[in-house]
C-alpha cells in the first residue's frame, strides 16, 4: 500500500522522478522511503539522504524545508541570502499572490550563486518567465542544491550533526505530508 504522497518504496519515487538518478549515485531499493532515507543518512554518502528528502517531499513543502534548513544557518550566510530567504517565506505562505512571485522572480540573480539564491529559484520554478520547468530539473534539484549549499558552510566538526537534524526534519515533513 503506498503512503500518502504515493511512493510505497524509493524504487517508487525513482521511477517516478527520473531526475532524481542525476543528483544521486546510490541506487533506489524496494525499501519504503522513510527507511531508505535513513539508510542513506547512515551510509556512506549521507548527503545523498538530503537528495531523496527533496525529491520525496511535495513541491511546496520541499521548499519550505530548505528555508527552514537555512534559516538555521542564518549567521553562516551572506545579507543577501537572508533577504531571499524572506521572501521565499513570503512565496511559500502565499503562493498564488502575484505580488510574492513578481518579488521574488526579480530578486533572483541567475545563475544561483548562493544557498538562498537556490531556494529561491525552487520557489520560483513555475514562474514562466524563468522557464526553469524546460530544464528537465524539478524544483527539487534547486533545494537539494540550497541545503547542501548551505551545509557547506558549516564547520568540518559540526557538519554531520546539521546534516543529520535537516533530514530529520525533512522526515518529520514527509510525515506531515502523508
Amino acid at each position: 500500500m503506498a503512503n500518502e504522497l504515493g511512493y510505497r518504496t524509493a524504487r517508487d519515487l525513482f521511477l517516478a522522478c527520473p531526475a532524481i538518478a542525476r543528483d544521486m549515485k546510490s541506487p533506489a531499493t524496494g525499501q519504503p522511503p522513510l527507511d531508505f532515507c535513513r539508510a542513506l543518512l547512515a551510509g556512506r554518502v549521507p548527503e545523498e539522504a538530503v537528495t531523496f528528502c527533496a525529491y520525496l517531499l511535495p513541491e511546496r513543502a520541499a521548499v519550505w524545508w530548505g528555508h527552514e534548513c537555512l534559516s538555521n544557518l542564518a549567521e553562516l550566510l551572506p545579507d543577501r541570502d537572508v533577504e531571499l530567504l524572506a521572501l521565499v517565506q513570503d512565496r511559500v505562505g502565499a503562493p498564488d499572490s502575484p505580488h510574492h512571485q513578481a518579488a521574488l522572480s526579480n530578486a533572483l540573480d541567475l545563475p544561483p550563486a548562493t544557498p538562498a539564491a537556490w531556494i529561491a529559484l525552487a520557489a520560483a520554478w513555475h514562474n514562466p518567465g524563468l522557464n526553469m520547468l524546460s530544464t528537465g530539473f524539478p524544483a527539487a534539484h534547486a533545494v537539494n542544491a540550497g541545503i547542501l549549499a548551505g551545509l557547506a558552510r558549516a564547520s568540518l566538526a559540526d557538519r554531520f550533526a546539521v546534516l543529520a537534524a535537516f533530514v530529520e526534519m525533512g522526515i518529520q515533513m514527509v510525515e506531515m505530508e502523508a
